[in-house]
This record gives C-alpha cells, sequence and structure tokens, in this order.
C-alpha cells in the first residue's frame, strides 16, 4: 500500500494547467486570473470633490471672507469656467475640480446667501480633493496572475477599465459511479437499493473548489456497460470512478478500462477511509478510482481530487496537507500501518485555547450522518501510540 503523501504527489505531478479562457466581469468572481491584470484607466480618471462643497483658491479661502458663486459642477457636468481671485463654484461628491481651484471648502463651513459664500473656517491646499490617479494610474500592475478572484477584485478590474478578464478554465471533470445496486433519488427502489449519493456528493464538492463537474450515467457491474461509459471520457481533463475497484468479483473497473488504453500508476493506499483508491490515465486522460463508500469517496476527494483541481486550474498545492492544531476530545488507541482520517467535531475553547477534536466512536465509511455532523477529520499517522485527551493532535476542517 503507498504513503499518502506520495500517492498524492504521484497524482499531482502528472497534471497539467487547463489553459486560459476568457470571462466576463460579472462571471469572474472565484475564478482564478490568468494573466496579471493591469490598469486601463486611472482611478479617479480626474481631479474630483470627496464632499458637498465649493471649490475656491486657496490664497481667497481665508476665514471670514466672502466668495462669489459663479456657477455649479453637478458629478458628471463639470464646468467649463475657470476661477478667478474672490470666486467659488458649487460642487458635490465626485464634482470635477474646476480650473484655477486647489481646494473645497466643505458646505458645512459656509453660510450661503444667494450668489455670496461666506466662509467660516479657512481651507488648505488640497483638502477634500481627491487626485487625479491617487486610487491607481493607467498602466499600474493591479492583480498578479494565479489569484483567486475575489467581489473586491471585481470591483478593482471594473474601476480599472476592464470587461472581460482572463481566467483559467474551469477543469471538466466526469465523475462515474459504478454499481448494478445503484439507484437515483427518486427511482423505484428495491429492497437491496442504494442511492447514489456517493456520486452527487462527490460532484458538489468538486463543483464548489472551482471545476466543471458533471455526473454521469450510472455504469452497471458488466463488461459491456463500463466500456461504454468511457466514451464520456474523451472531453475531460479529469475521469472520477467510485467503486468498482476493489477485489470482489463484480469490481471491473480495471479490467474494463485496459482494452481502452488504462495506464495503471497505483492502486491501494495506506488511509482508512480509503484504501482502493486507483490512479493513472485512460488514453491521455487522467484519471482517479476513488472507493464505493460515500464516506471514503469524500475524504479521498479532499485529501486527493480537490488538489487535482487546484493543479489543472494553475493553483500552487503545497507538499502537505493542510492541517491545523486542535487538543484531543477523547482517548484514542493506537493506529496500525494505515493512516487513518477520523470524523470529528470541534468545540471551542475559552481563553483562546486550541478546540477539543471529538471522534465519533463509529467510523464507519457508509455512515454519512456522522459524516454531516462532523466538522473536520482527526489525522493519526500510521503506528501512532494511543493517546489520551487533552494531548495535541492535527486536524483538516472539512468544507
Amino acid at each position: 500500500m503507498l504513503d499518502v503523501a506520495v500517492a498524492r504527489a504521484r497524482i499531482l505531478e502528472k497534471l497539467s494547467h487547463c489553459g486560459p479562457e476568457t470571462v466576463s466581469l460579472a462571471s469572474a468572481c472565484g475564478r482564478v486570473l490568468a494573466q496579471p491584470l493591469t490598469a486601463r484607466l486611472s482611478n479617479p480618471p480626474v481631479s474630483v470633490s470627496s464632499m458637498d462643497g465649493y471649490a475656491a483658491r486657496t490664497e481667497d479661502a481665508k476665514q471670514g471672507a466672502t466668495l462669489t458663486v459663479i456657477g455649479e459642477a453637478p458629478a458628471g457636468h463639470p464646468t467649463p469656467l475657470t476661477l478667478k481671485a474672490g470666486q467659488c463654484i458649487r460642487l458635490f461628491t465626485g464634482s470635477q475640480i474646476p480650473a484655477g481651484a486647489d481646494t473645497v471648502l466643505i458646505q458645512e463651513n459656509i453660510e450661503r446667501t444667494g450668489t455670496l459664500a461666506t466662509l467660516q473656517a479657512a481651507g488648505r491646499k488640497g483638502q477634500f480633493i481627491r487626485t487625479q490617479g491617487q486610487d491607481f494610474t493607467a498602466g499600474q500592475p493591479l492583480l498578479p496572475a494565479g489569484k483567486v478572484l475575489s467581489a473586491r477584485d471585481i470591483g478593482l478590474a471594473a474601476a480599472a477599465g476592464h470587461v472581460w478578464l482572463p481566467v483559467a478554465r474551469k477543469p471538466r471533470i466526469g465523475v462515474l459511479a459504478t454499481g448494478d445496486e445503484l439507484i437515483l433519488p427518486g427511482d423505484p427502489a428495491k429492497p437491496d437499493s442504494i442511492v447514489n449519493s456517493g456520486a452527487l456528493m462527490v460532484t458538489a464538492y468538486l463543483n464548489s473548489v472551482g471545476a466543471e463537474a458533471t455526473m454521469l450515467p450510472i455504469a452497471r457491474d458488466n463488461m459491456a456497460s463500463l466500456s461504454g461509459a468511457i466514451a464520456y471520457a474523451a472531453h475531460l481533463d479529469l475521469l472520477i470512478t467510485i467503486g468498482g475497484a476493489s477485489v470482489g468479483t463484480y469490481d471491473l473497473v480495471r479490467d474494463a478500462l485496459k482494452p481502452h488504453g488504462l495506464a495503471l500508476d497505483f492502486w491501494k493506499i495506506a488511509m482508512r477511509p480509503g484504501k482502493p483508491l486507483m490512479s493513472g490515465h485512460l488514453g491521455t486522460t487522467p484519471m482517479i478510482g476513488l472507493p464505493g463508500n460515500p464516506v471514503a469517496a469524500m475524504v479521498c476527494s479532499l485529501v486527493f481530487v480537490a488538489p487535482a483541481v487546484q493543479t489543472l486550474m494553475g493553483l500552487p498545492v503545497p507538499t502537505e496537507l493542510c492541517t491545523e492544531p486542535a487538543i484531543l476530545g477523547a482517548d484514542v488507541k493506537e493506529n496500525d500501518k494505515r493512516q487513518d482520517f477520523l470524523r470529528c467535531t470541534l468545540s471551542p475553547q475559552p481563553n483562546g485555547l486550541l478546540p477539543l477534536a471529538t471522534p465519533f466512536a463509529s467510523q464507519d465509511s457508509a455512515q454519512l450522518n456522522i459524516l454531516a455532523q462532523s466538522d473536520a477529520l482527526l489525522l493519526r499517522a500510521p503506528f501512532a501510540p494511543a493517546q489520551n485527551t487533552g494531548a495535541p493532535c492535527q486536524i483538516i476542517r472539512l468544507p
């Protein structure tokens, strides 16, 4: 059985970037920027007022002075007038600063009578003026390639004059569940039927981490059905199979894929849940075979498939699993040769102490109810000794 870290590295090293595509600004949130983003415009494009008030010359802006209002310039309607000595122009937030002005006097400090404005406080040069390019200037680098775009980044790109953005193409992933016992939700059920929850769960998870994942029709436990399902793989960036990769009589995935060009890299991982995990290529399409038990499929998706999605989108993936420290909330027994990923709850502790990670008593890999109640996976290294409540531990938070 292969070590988890080794298996993870071998899966990722064979994947390549899907390449870029161009999407509208409105569709780019959450996508990975494929090229550095540079400003096309300056922001603000001209010097503007940051307050409602009056544009004036600093030399005229003395406390007690009375200036003549010669016009107004609402935002979006700049005035052609140029200020001269003793004059001011009514402005509003966002108004362009008129020629000749170098200060803005807020309206709260002005006593207005007709066309006369008396200053209750002196003005300073540059006050309440947002100068041209104060935020950024045309040609300035704004965002690096590889950044996952947030709503704030979309606002920045819009202000910088962009309508379309180059982003990493979403990896096209097919999720193929296998088994005669599987049905879809709502289908007529036999006494031993099992709803295809694993494929639905994995598909939903992969879409949440940036993939364009599609659940393929269920492949039945016969060579013809499995072989027919392979036609879907031709245009995929990654094929995920669920089930059929163990050692039972009806675990046919490997045998069914071999005539279609399956190059198997490895099979069997030293982890629990998730031992019967398979990796290889089907022709030119990378594939990962997940265990049939839904909990094991989800854990393996977290450990192996989500990093594969990140790699396909050009994102860096840490060599090690992203864990965080916690405190054991219950005793745990010594471990065997497999790395354990125990479902657990997290309980906050007072005074900023690390959370308590309490594993469920049952860790059966078919119990979805326990998975849904879990907050994290508690990691236990191969051959780890028994540990008591209160000992330090490492966890991976569940999405």
